[in-house]
């Protein structure tokens, strides 16, 4: 998740740099947007963490 997120941030400075405005807002919209879901569900696996195998 984190990877995509990273991939999507470098895609919106590229087109920024190259003045494609729309192109790089959208894509570090969709960037912020899959840093948070991956912190929800990092966060979420960190609290319900690993329950020892049922008997």
């Amino acid at each position: 998740m984190f990877g995509w997120a990273i991939t999507f941030l470098i895609v919106a400075i590229i087109a920024g740099v190259f003045g494609f405005a729309g192109a790089a807002g959208t894509a570090a919209w969709i960037a912020k947007a899959l840093f948070a879901v991956g912190l929800v569900v990092f966060l979420a696996l960190l609290v319900g963490g690993r329950r020892p195998p049922a008997p």
